[in-house]
Order: C-alpha cells, then structure tokens, then sequence
C-alpha cells in the first residue's frame, strides 16, 4: 500500500501544469517523427492516454495550429507553423555556426554554390546557402521556397520517403512543366525516382531551369532519417552532369559532418 506522503505527490503530480505541456510535447515529437502520419489511436497508445483525451489533446493542437489532418486519411502531422518554427530553432541554434562553416569549406573545395536544404509541405526550403565566386549564378537566399518535383533536392526527398506518402504528395502537387527537361509523366517519374532511390541522389538534369545542372545527397540525423539534403548546382556551360557527379563523394564527407551536428531526437 502507498504510504500518504507517495498519494499525495502522486496527486500534486496529476495537477500539475506543466503535466498537460508535456503531453502535448509528446505527442508533437510523436507526430514529427513517424514515417507516416499517426492517427489518435496511435498516438493514444504512444502516449497512454485513454482514446477520448488524444483526441482532445489533438483537438488543442490543431486549435493552436501545431498540427493538421493528413487528407484522405485519419493520420495527424505537423502543420506549416510548426514546420517555421522548427526551422527557426535550427537556423537560430549555435551548431548553426558549424554547419555555415562546413558548407562554406565545401564550396572552396569545388568551386560551386552550394545549399542546404530541407522538404517543407510539397516544397523545398533553403536552409543555408554559400555562393560560389563565378559571376554567373542562381540566387536563392535562406528561406527561398523551390519546387520539389524537378529540383535535385527535391527528388532526393521524393526518392527516400515512403510510397504511400509520396503518392499522396504527388497528387495535391501535379507535376507541372518548370524547363525543357521536367518529368511530367507519371509512370516515367516513379522510375526516375526509384532509380534515384537507389544510387542515394537526387540529380536535376536542366529540370527547374533550362542549362542548370545539380546534384544532391541526403543528411542523415543519428537515427538513419533524411532530415535535409546538400546541393550544388551551376550553369551547364561550367559543369556538366558528369563534372557534378564527379563531386559526390564531397558532398557526401560534407553531409555526414553535418549529420553529427542534428540531434537524434
């Protein structure tokens, strides 16, 4: 039997404000870091909680705009506003600083523009940038949003998530014509993605703009999960598709240093 003093800090406990933030914690790290979006169930027996108070729970957040409905199905995910603040937290943060520094010992390395991006709701966002010192470039300061179905990225982000939520991606965003090479057909584009898939890239072949031409590999956070991705890119005049593959393993020893930056989670 529990002595008194144990029930009463067991029922302080219960009372306790910070109990109900700590839940709702959980449950967006729950939602954030699930392959495929969560329902309540779920999350209920993640966190558990009775089925009743997850869907409470999740009610408040979406309230609070934390989280959004997947359509089609009953799965919960993160919704825009959480996705900028989390962004904030990882622009904002000191080991932001290092990062900076390991793209920009990339770009002395070779020679090009190089980025570092994440996927953003259909999207890609610049999370960093270092600009090369060629007169001709693309700039895309951090927080440029681009396309994410015919940018090397992009594909990349595409290539390495799940079937399920890749089709359901791919059919809120068509795959609209952005250069003389971007992948309209369907059927083609799945082939082109499990080919990327595969070798670990994501390559733009003057998909997004005519004569550009780049290459993108994945970084991996501590669990194994591609959480963003660094990029070079330049002119087709200055380097071809093979000069750009030719810079994948650099980009590859630069993905990885900046792997061990990212937290875990």
């Amino acid at each position: 039997m529990a002595r008194p003093a144990a029930k009463a800090a067991a029922r302080t406990a219960a009372r306790s404000p910070t109990r109900p933030l700590a839940r709702s914690f959980d449950a967006l790290a729950f939602v954030a870091s699930s392959p495929r979006p969560p329902s309540a169930s779920a999350i209920a027996a993640r966190l558990g909680l009775a089925p009743s108070s997850a869907h409470r729970l999740l009610a408040q957040l979406a309230e609070a705009g934390l989280v959004v409905r997947e359509p089609g199905s009953r799965g919960w995910r993160p919704s825009p506003r959480l996705a900028s603040f989390a962004r904030d937290v990882l622009l904002g943060e000191p080991a932001q600083a290092g990062r900076h520094a390991i793209l920009a010992g990339l770009v002395a390395r070779i020679g090009e523009t190089c980025n570092l991006t994440m996927p953003d709701h259909g999207r890609v966002v610049y999370l960093d940038r270092v600009e090369s010192a060629w007169p001709l470039r693309l700039h895309l300061a951090p927080g440029s949003h681009v396309p994410i179905h015919c940018t090397a990225s992009g594909k990349l982000f595409l290539a390495t998530m799940p079937r399920a939520r890749r089709a359901a991606l791919l059919r809120a965003s068509p795959l609209e014509r952005r250069a003389p090479g971007t992948i309209v057909d369907p059927a083609l584009f799945e082939r082109e993605l499990e080919r990327l898939r595969a070798q670990d890239l994501g390559i733009d072949n003057q998909e997004f703009i005519a004569g550009l031409i780049a290459i993108a590999v994945p970084v991996r956070d501590r669990r194994g999960r591609v959480v963003a991705a660094i990029a070079v890119h330049a002119p087709e005049a200055r380097m071809s598709l093979a000069a750009a593959m030719g810079h994948v393993p650099a980009l590859r020893e630069a993905a990885k240093a900046i792997g061990t930056t990212l937290a875990a989670g």
